[in-house]
């Protein structure tokens, strides 16, 4: 609201006249108080009143990073996401699949002009995603299966293979690769980034987390360090703003290093371990994977294994956690719909890109169901230290079609975070939070709700693995099993 103009009508009604000459108001004698100081004024967008509910709005909309003051891009994105109710199959990319093989995951350049492709068989396909054209085809980009793709910015790449390597790429020069890194001694499945230390960071089925230090990279490698290992790990995630590292495990477990300081190796019993959800066991943790398999069910003789270490560190944890110890670690099971006695894998772990919540992939030990599910990360310090206290809550979820049993299906969020696409039979489905695709923080229900399915899309003849949203254009990519990788966008 603006200010009051010097000339208000109630001033006017009391006899002030406005001008120069008026007056002014005689100093109060000594030792008595003078004119209360004028409040400070909250000077508002235009157009918005001061009305107590306005204003409670719009000073949550700015802690929330929200409003064309704040974030001006939002409203962009919210178009884009109106227009996903009128997007169709808009082209294809279906090159022989005796070259390149099943499609494992796809990745937009940040600024949206490039789609990478991994592909099952050695190859790393990119297109323009505009025009659907194909720019190149990295034939021997690795040894093994490529399973993931990572742009560090606009021009270079990491891709990760399960021979065991990942690879640095320049966009303007793709003929040789940048480096390449040796470290995992089994399946590399995950790469992540962290933009504010240049710091790569991945994990593989070795059960080890490893960083890579790209600001001292060189055509021999980088510089490297095991950050922290466990068992029967699938799926490692950073947040936005890189505070926190989640990791899934084919056991059932969700691990989270919370105040993440990357700086630091973590050794067995180095981190101190805060509100386990449910009693667990530090065989997860520190014991030294038997096999490269690529889905390890767990057993109850493991279940029943997760008990001694957390009990041996939970009061000592308890006693430090008020002081906020770098990288503590939380082990907890992820509530399940459907799950009660049976154990379950978290086959795949993406964040919601402004950091809220976590999205996962489960699917039951015996394959016969599969559940997408969102969860609220909760935060705060526990109501007692040393009663358990989990740090996420299921808000939405929903059931995905059995097919394609043992294979990963990789789900994303949109850029807003308002929508989420998942891979479901021979096509993918498009979900929102409610009918409305409102964000999270504006739906959470009480108890948990079921996400909304907004739009379906199928277009391919096999089985979808992955997923990707553009970051910039409304658009949408899918891949499958039999090698076909499928646009899809609007159609006016």
């Amino acid at each position: 609201m603006s200010a009051m103009s010097e000339n208000s009508p109630k001033e006017r009604q009391e006899g002030g006249t406005g001008d120069d000459s008026a007056e002014e108001e005689p100093p109060a004698p000594v030792g008595q108080p003078g004119p209360a100081p004028e409040e400070p004024r909250i000077e508002l967008p235009e157009g918005l009143s001061m009305g107590a509910g306005n204003l409670f709005y719009w000073l949550k909309d700015r802690c929330l990073g929200r409003g064309l003051c704040v974030d001006p891009a939002r409203d962009n994105y919210r178009t884009m996401t109106s227009l996903y109710s009128s997007i169709q199959p808009a082209d294809s990319v279906n090159l022989s699949t005796r070259t390149h093989g099943a499609v494992f995951n796809l990745e937009y350049s940040p600024d949206g002009s490039v789609l990478t492709v991994a592909c099952e068989q050695t190859e790393v396909l990119l297109f323009d995603p505009l025009s659907s054209k194909h720019i190149k085809t990295l034939s021997e980009a690795h040894e093994d299966c490529v399973n993931n793709i990572r742009f560090l910015d606009n021009r270079m790449f990491a891709t990760c293979s399960d021979d065991t390597t990942i690879a640095l790429w320049d966009l303007r020069k793709l003929n040789t690769k940048v480096c390449t890194l040796h470290g995992h001694t089994s399946w590399v499945k995950n790469i992540e980034y962290d933009t504010h230390t240049r710091l790569l960071v991945t994990s593989g089925f070795d059960g080890n987390v490893i960083i890579w230090d790209t600001n001292r990279c060189t055509e021999d490698g980088c510089p490297h360090k095991k950050f922290f290992h466990t068992r029967f790990l699938m799926r490692m995630r950073l947040t936005p703003d890189c505070s926190k590292m989640l990791i899934s495990t084919s056991s059932g477990y969700l691990l989270i290093l919370h105040d993440l300081d990357l700086t630091k190796s973590l050794e067995v019993g180095s981190y101190p371990i805060l509100r386990a959800r449910r009693t667990a066991s530090t065989s997860d943790v520190t014991t030294p994977p038997t096999s490269s398999d690529t889905r390890s069910s767990s057993s109850p003789s493991h279940h029943s294994e997760l008990g001694c270490l957390f009990e041996k560190h939970n009061l000592r944890a308890s006693q430090r956690e008020g002081a906020s110890p770098r990288n503590s670690l939380e082990v907890l099971t992820p509530e399940v719909p459907g799950e009660r006695d049976r154990g379950n894998c978290i086959t795949s772990l993406q964040l919601h890109p402004k950091g809220w919540a976590t999205l996962l992939r489960c699917s039951s030990n015996t394959d016969d169901q599969e559940w997408t599910c969102v969860y609220e990360f909760q935060e705060g310090a526990p109501v007692r230290p040393i009663s358990p206290r989990c740090s996420l809550r299921l808000t939405h979820y929903i059931e995905e079609a059995n097919v394609g049993r043992g294979y990963i299906k990789e789900l994303c969020f949109s850029p807003d975070g308002r929508m989420i696409a998942s891979p479901h039979g021979y096509g993918i489905r498009l979900l929102g939070f409610d009918t409305q695709c409102s964000e999270l923080v504006d739906c959470l229900p009480k108890e948990a709700g079921t996400l909304q399915e907004i739009r379906s899309l199928y277009s391919h003849r096999d089985v979808v693995l992955t997923t990707k949203f553009s970051p910039t254009h409304c658009q949408i990519a899918s891949g499958c099993l039999s090698g076909r990788v499928s646009l899809y966008q609007p159609k006016f």
